[in-house]
């Protein structure tokens, strides 16, 4: 696209999606969209980037027709706008390649792929990046991030430079296109930090999980290489017939890059990277929790193979602050905690509340869940959930999101969940929305509390409510 077009995006709010709208503003285009409901952290983004969004979906939205129109990976046969689009042949394509043809093309690719971990790891190696480019200006980074980095305030850049750093998801790229985004995005250097069946929704068995990350190895070249976790039998798996070289990090004995002395001081972690078997780097960053240390030393081990010193990795990761949504303080209340986490799979809930039991010790632990992600509104991971949620103190679950959507025998059953928890000794409560949550909870908490809210989405605007509900209870 070599001259300024209307470029109008079905699905606008998507993470990936308002990020390529603030891209291709940048680029000088034009730009709107619609979806069905906007909620922070991109729908605050998209009203600073002067975006127009239109809710909900219409007909007229489209109104004029613009000269382009890229279609999410939410969007499906039926929505108003979609069948508009495919009646009068306006064009239309993909997320994964326009980002491919306008933004990847002619810069080197560095993808951060993987079930659990992916955005605050190509957050935390943005930032290498961009810490690094204060000696270097030719290091300075494009990224796409599916969530907002705080170090940035933002979940994209474009610069002039190579690096372009982008989150690889493993999610269907488009209804006229069931294959992985990651599939587009041909990387000279790639983080594969965890493999796990997920996204039950499009994904039948781990077998075809595992299928499509073999299938991001094998684009790979020769002269790259790929930083991979040596915990997971998965991911071995994956990358077993690499063509690049595969350089393993963790905590194992004889990884190329291994984590030792890994300790929690409050909420800080402290580690050393060792790299062939010599002292790398002693490392720290404001963060709690293992997996954060391994989200920081695979994007630690990139940048060092693009040439980046110790030094400099060892600043950045110290300076770092995070990602919007990931084990974000939202609100104190009279000493009470309240924590927002994008929690979309049993492990993820696990190593949210390890990191808060390290973090808090002594708190009183709430886990308050909306099963909203494709995964979680599934029985397949029943067990798998309650032994994460049993972490917690207490629990408190919704009702699944729009369960109707999911075939009955299909569909997790909440009350079977609350049940085994009771069984197990946990405090358990199924609730029926966000209001019944927060009229419930708030008189029952106290002082040190902790509440860790878990939800991919909006979850009822209860980040809002339950902080309000404690004010006014006060």
């Amino acid at each position: 696209m070599d001259k300024a077009k209307h470029i109008y995006l079905i699905g606008i709010c998507g993470t990936a999606m308002a990020s390529l709208a603030g891209l291709l503003r940048l680029q000088g285009h034009r730009v709107s969209g619609s979806d069905a409901a906007a909620y922070p952290p991109m729908s605050d983004l998209l009203v600073e980037l002067g975006i127009e969004l239109k809710q909900p979906y219409a007909v007229a939205n489209l109104d004029p027709k613009p000269d382009l129109v890229i279609v999410g990976n939410a969007i499906s046969r039926g929505n108003v706008e979609l069948e508009r689009v495919l009646d009068e042949r306006i064009p239309f394509r993909s997320l994964a390649s326009v980002i491919h043809e306008e933004f990847l093309a002619e810069r080197d690719s560095l993808v951060v792929a993987g079930t659990h971990g992916k955005t605050t790891t190509t957050s935390m190696l943005a930032w290498i990046f961009e810490v690094a480019s204060r000696k270097d200006a030719r290091l300075a980074p494009s990224f796409l991030i599916g969530g907002v980095a705080e170090n940035f305030g933002s979940s994209f850049a474009l610069r002039p430079t190579r690096p372009f750093i982008i989150e690889g998801d493993e999610y269907d790229t488009a209804f006229f296109d069931k294959g992985p985004k990651f599939l587009h995005y041909f990387p000279v250097a790639a983080i594969l930090t965890h493999v796990e069946f997920d996204h039950a929704d499009i994904y039948r068995d781990l077998e075809m999980v595992t299928t499509a990350f073999k299938r991001f190895v094998n684009l790979i070249p020769q002269r790259g290489r790929i930083i991979a976790y040596d915990g997971s039998e998965n991911v071995s798996a994956c990358v077993a017939k690499a063509f690049c070289k595969v350089e393993r990090y963790g905590m194992h004995e004889g990884s190329h890059w291994q984590i030792r002395g890994l300790r929690q001081e409050g909420s800080s972690t402290h580690w050393e990277v060792w790299r062939e078997g010599q002292e790398f780097a002693k490392l720290m960053m404001p963060m709690a929790g293992e997996h954060n240390a391994l989200n920081a030393t695979a994007a630690a081990a990139l940048a060092a193979g693009e040439g980046i010193s110790a030094e400099t990795i060892a600043e950045a990761l110290a300076s770092f602050k995070s990602v919007k949504r990931r084990l974000e303080v939202r609100a104190v209340v009279d000493g009470v905690t309240v924590i927002d986490d994008f929690a979309h799979h049993p492990t993820a809930i696990r190593e949210t509340l390890r990191a808060l039991r390290a973090s808090y010790p002594g708190a009183r632990l709430w886990a308050v869940l909306e099963p909203r992600s494709n995964t979680l509104r599934r029985n397949v991971f029943e067990h798998e959930l309650c032994e994460s949620l049993a972490l917690a103190d207490r629990v408190v679950l919704a009702e699944v999101f729009k369960s109707e959507n999911i075939p009955a025998a299909e569909r997790l059953a909440p009350e079977r969940v609350v049940a085994q928890l009771k069984a197990r000794g946990v405090t358990a409560d199924l609730l029926s929305d966000a209001d019944a949550i927060v009229r419930e909870m708030a008189p029952q908490l106290q002082s040190g509390d902790v509440v860790a809210v878990l939800s991919n989405g909006g979850f009822g605007g209860i980040y809002e409510k339950l902080p309000a509900a404690l004010r006014a209870h006060k």
